[in-house]
């Protein structure tokens, strides 16, 4: 990207039918250093309060360390790493003392200037890469339907309605280890978007749609449209949701008009 670039960016959540909200995103700019962002999804799990605690611990160590990481010197992934590591310790140590079983998935990047790009996740929180309103990459999600299709036994479709859909065989909190899986974009080009959403909003939409609806549609838009959408889909038995968009655009604003081309989704 020798022209340089601009980064657009937006989130989005929602309780969903839920009485309570677990999810957590944020979405932040380096307090030193420009055209560093990290952005990062976090769903909790465990009652009442654990899965909220779990949540925020998630997001309070990411903010925590983003403030101290240096680009220069560190290499992303393995702050992201150390995110997840630190927030599945925090998170067992705060069960210890509050006798209840909160975990929480992770889904985070950190884009350096220059348009390097790191990620990691655990859990069935999702990170996906378009280029255009094409797929290059997302997550593997740590789930038991996942492990299933690997194996060949469902589809992705029969997953998606399995009545053990939402365990999960890794996160932050569980006794074992998460796994912790990283990801290295060497540089994002004009017309990549990132996306990182917990299952709450995923679960409604194909890839295929969700490409088009982050190419054809600034973040803010796109934003408001799939949470929008997403609750229309759940009729009444959605989960919380939550999302981070980033788009790489050209310097100067294209003149076209907005979301020329976008398709509404049944």
């Amino acid at each position: 990207m020798d022209k340089g670039y601009r980064l657009s960016a937006a989130t989005g959540i929602h309780k969903g039918d839920r009485e309570y909200q677990q999810d957590q995103v944020a979405l932040l700019a380096h307090p030193r250093i420009p055209g560093c962002v990290l952005g990062v999804v976090a769903d909790g799990m465990g009652g009442r309060a654990g899965g909220r605690k779990a949540s925020d611990q998630v997001l309070l160590t990411s903010r925590q360390l983003f403030e101290r990481y240096d680009p220069a010197s560190e290499d992303g992934s393995t702050t992201l790493r150390q995110i997840g590591e630190e927030a599945h310790l925090v998170i067992k140590l705060t069960a210890i003392a509050a006798e209840q079983e909160p975990h929480s998935t992770i889904a985070a990047f950190i884009i350096n200037p220059g348009g390097e790009c790191h990620w990691v996740h655990s859990g069935d929180s999702r990170l996906y890469h378009f280029r255009g309103p094409a797929l290059l990459r997302r997550t593997k999600d740590n789930s038991y339907v996942q492990a299933l299709v690997d194996q060949g036994e469902l589809t992705d479709d029969e997953a998606l309605v399995h009545p053990k859909s939402n365990v999960l065989l890794s996160c932050l909190g569980t006794e074992a280890e998460p796994e912790l899986a990283t990801h290295y974009i060497p540089q994002l080009q004009i017309g990549d978007s990132l996306l990182a959403c917990s299952d709450g909003l995923w679960h409604y939409f194909t890839t295929e749609e969700l490409g088009s609806v982050l190419h054809s549609l600034p973040p803010r838009e796109a934003s408001e449209f799939l949470v929008e959408k997403a609750r229309s889909r759940a009729m009444g038995g959605g989960d919380n949701l939550a999302l981070a968009i980033v788009k790489v655009e050209p310097p100067v604003p294209d003149k076209a008009p907005v979301g020329s081309g976008f398709s509404p989704l049944p």
